[in-house]
């Protein structure tokens, strides 16, 4: 079991919650600070941080931190190393999970995926199911991240020099873009329909969007801190 789960922290959970359900998105947990949000494909998790932590050791607001979930945390942990990427069953803050610590040095956590009402892994049938969640690894060696991907359960969909990109089995994209330090990229999303209705949806809960050159760019609520980009960037597939 492998879903992509990134984690971003904001102090504009409102904002968001307007956008990501005008996205399609469905919220499906919240307790207290920590929100949830089933895309057709993939799931997000919002942490609300307040605006003043940036400068703490805290995760910064508006920060995208890359992560998955996954079943049974031994098992998991017992086949990736048998693949060659180092994972450790840990306890976090939020209970145990796996930490996978790359060859580039990046580390992220496997957190335990709930099963749904009917017991499967699914995410909400009431999410647009065009939607999908794209997690983003920034590295400066592709090849080998892409490879620590592989080793996790990704299944290889597209590679260039420069990225390279996996489906996940239970939902939701993983991607390794190329870059100097190793690092969690932007959140993004996929779109696999037409992105005009799309963006007229998001106009029509006023949420700004437009669409240049095919990508669809959706206005972020966490660039008025000036810390984070001006947009959330919406894409077809590719194939």
């Amino acid at each position: 079991m492998l879903r992509a789960r990134p984690i971003h922290f904001t102090s504009r959970p409102h904002q968001w919650t307007e956008l990501l359900e005008a996205l399609g998105m469905v919220n499906t947990v919240k307790d207290g600070d920590w929100l949830e949000f089933d895309a057709g494909s993939g799931r997000l998790a919002l942490h609300r941080v307040e605006h003043t932590q940036a400068m703490s050791g805290t995760p910064q607001d508006g920060v995208t931190i890359f992560g998955v979930e996954v079943g049974v945390l031994e098992e998991f942990a017992r086949r990736t190393q048998e693949d060659g990427t180092i994972a450790e069953v840990t306890e976090a803050s939020h209970g145990q999970t796996v930490q996978i610590t790359a060859r580039d040095g990046f580390s992220f956590l496997a957190d335990p995926a709930p099963r749904a009402g009917d017991g499967t892994w699914a995410t909400s049938d009431k999410a647009d199911p065009a939607l999908a969640v794209v997690a983003t690894w920034v590295s400066p060696g592709v090849d080998d991240s892409a490879q620590e991907l592989r080793n996790i359960g990704g299944r290889p969909r597209t590679s260039d020099d420069e990225s390279a990109t996996f489906t996940a089995k239970n939902g939701g994209i993983l991607r390794v873009i190329h870059g100097p330090a190793a690092e969690s990229g932007d959140l993004a999303f996929e779109y696999d329909g037409d992105l005009e209705p799309l963006m007229q949806r998001l106009n029509g809960a006023g949420v700004e969007a437009r669409i240049s050159e095919g990508v669809l760019y959706v206005a972020n609520p966490d660039s008025v801190g000036g810390s984070a980009p001006a947009s959330i960037v919406v894409e077809r597939p590719r194939a």
